[in-house]
Order: C-alpha cells, then sequence, then structure tokens
C-alpha cells in the first residue's frame, strides 16, 4: 500500500501490521488509555512493554514492528480477535460511535453474564426445593424481603417455580 513503502532501503510493513499499529492508536484512544496505560496493560496480559514502545508503534518513523506475541495481548487487552485487530479502519465510524458501540458490546457481555448467573442461581435454588419441598415458602419470602418489589419478586419466584431463568 502506498502508506507502508519503504523508505530507504526499509524493509516494507505488512499490510496487515500496519493496520495492528492504527488501530492500536484508534483503539487506546477509544478507551481513554495514556500509551503509558496501555503498556501496563500489555505487560499485565504477559508482554513486556513500555510507554516508549506503544508510542514508537503508533506514531515511529520507521515505525516500531510488532511481533506476534505483542499482537496476541494488545488482541486480548482489546477484547478483540487478532483479524479484526488487523482489519482495516471503518470508514464513517469516528471516535465517539466508536466509544458508543464499545460501550453498548460491553454491556451486552455484562447483561448476558448476568442472565447466565441468574439462571444458575434459579436452576440451583429450584434443585434445592426439589430436595427440600418445605423450604419453599420462605425461599419466596425470602425473595421479597431481598427485593422489596413485589412484582420483581413474584417474577423471580415464578422462573424459580419454572426451573429456569430462560
Amino acid at each position: 500500500m502506498a502508506g507502508d513503502r519503504p523508505e530507504s532501503g526499509e524493509v516494507p510493513l505488512l499490510y496487515s501490521e500496519g493496520n495492528v499499529a492504527a488501530r492500536v492508536a484508534l483503539e487506546r484512544e477509544v478507551r481513554g488509555w495514556s500509551t503509558t496505560e496501555l503498556a501496563e496493560q500489555v505487560t499485565r496480559a504477559g508482554v513486556k512493554m513500555n510507554q516508549t514502545a506503544v508510542w514508537r508503534i503508533e506514531n515511529g518513523t520507521p515505525r516500531r514492528r510488532i511481533n506476534l506475541d505483542e499482537a496476541l495481548a494488545f488482541s486480548r487487552v482489546f477484547e478483540l480477535p487478532l483479524e479484526e485487530l488487523m482489519s482495516p479502519r471503518l470508514e464513517g465510524l469516528d471516535i465517539d460511535s466508536r466509544r458508543l458501540v464499545q460501550e453498548a458490546v460491553e454491556a451486552f457481555y455484562e447483561a448476558r453474564d448476568a442472565r447466565d448467573r441468574l439462571h444458575h442461581a434459579v436452576v440451583a435454588i429450584a434443585d434445592h426445593i426439589k430436595a427440600h419441598p418445605d423450604s419453599s415458602r420462605a425461599i419466596h419470602e425470602q425473595c421479597l424481603r431481598l427485593m422489596g418489589d413485589e412484582r420483581d419478586a413474584r417474577t423471580l419466584s415464578s422462573d424459580i417455580e419454572d426451573g429456569g431463568h430462560y
């Protein structure tokens, strides 16, 4: 690609490596991290890196090369598949829309994890009631006490009676 032409005998960077460098900068900015914070995140992910290395990957002339371990660490830190990290930036997707999408994706996974956790808890309570039928009424009363809202407590009790949340 034109932006990846070698200067004065340099070995040209792979197009995907240039994409990774651009995506590292973009993903760091989306999250509001400094280059120091990103370097610390990558180091915690198992690949020693300092702020200068991050800056040189993003801005250096020549750009600092990214080895496979570093690319995998960036992928892990940004919670992106490596293929996505290597992909070119999408046209029409500015930093604000990236932040909004990032927030929605994080909320989606948090909600999914919470639904899974709720389902497992409801199944465990339902199994407990099957093994101890005399505890049913007290369990439902405890739901009401802890939740404080009768409608929510009835919904949870109904899920328990049905044996699951899904």
